[in-house]
């Protein structure tokens, strides 16, 4: 796991040769408690399910609770079998500007 601070979040990168290897030291990191935004990009080789993305559905659900955004970066996923709570971008580039409107959003108060 690569993990690197940027001016508005956390990215972070996998580069486990399996998922479970990945959630496994995410977990053992503390990243899944709420400090700042966080961008989890997934690699395309480790052949995520939607069951692997649904582990991340108490971070997602913590982070958006507290105002805070939780993106994850995959592909080859159908975002209509990923709760609502969970944010699934195929890019980085669309995964900052969720942060972005997300900020926008609460300024604004929705």
């Amino acid at each position: 796991m690569k993990i690197t601070p940027q001016k508005d979040y956390i990215l972070i990168h996998a580069n486990e040769s399996s998922f479970e290897e990945f959630f496994t030291a995410f977990t053992k990191q503390k990243l899944h408690t709420v400090t700042q935004h966080k961008i989890i990009e997934l690699s395309e080789n480790l052949n995520i399910t939607v069951k692997d993305i649904s582990l991340f559905l108490n971070a997602a659900t913590s982070h958006k609770t507290n105002g805070i955004s939780f993106v994850i970066i995959c592909n080859g996923i159908d975002i209509d079998e990923i709760p609502d709570t969970i944010t699934i971008v195929p890019t980085l580039t669309e995964a900052e500007d969720v942060i972005e409107m997300e900020v926008i959003e609460r300024d604004l108060g929705f």
